[in-house]
């Protein structure tokens, strides 16, 4: 059994330890807002906080999970209502297929906790680790600086 601390709340799963926090998230405890992308750490599709960091959850075996903090797309919300950073994503139009979508705001969450007012280079390399196959970008940076006006 492995205990482990999502969105601030416990959740218990019977697992194989070397299982990936990916497929415990999406497959055992159906919160499916993190997304598979590459597989291998290069896309950030998968992203959640680790303890506040921002990490690939396709790379991390469930037992490293144990007693840390994890942050997922799903504790972003404010109850049913969005986030800001949600909403600027939404009002900026920085989603379109939404495979990157989770990974991106958790990254712009990640990235104004240490930047509140970031500059674009500082929105670029903080989202560098997240790739779009949609947008361009400059929709996404445009959420991004949205959001910092809001905090």
């Amino acid at each position: 059994m492995i205990e482990l601390n999502i969105n601030g709340k416990p959740y218990t799963v019977d697992v194989p330890p070397m299982k990936r926090l990916l497929d415990v998230l999406r497959e055992d405890l159906h919160l499916t807002g993190v997304k598979e992308g590459c597989g291998e750490g290069e896309c950030g599709s998968c992203s959640v906080l680790f303890d506040g960091v921002l990490a690939n959850s396709c790379l991390i075996p469930v037992l490293q999970a144990e007693g840390v903090e994890i942050g997922t797309i799903e504790g972003v919300a404010i109850g049913e209502q969005l986030a800001p950073i949600q909403q600027c994503f939404l009002e900026e139009g920085g989603a379109q297929c939404g495979i990157c979508t989770p990974g991106m705001i958790l990254a712009t969450k990640h990235l104004l906790d240490k930047y509140p007012q970031p500059t674009l280079p500082q929105i670029q390399e903080g989202l560098a680790g997240n790739l779009c196959r949609c947008t361009g970008y400059s929709r996404i940076f445009a959420a991004v600086e949205a959001a910092a006006k809001l905090a």
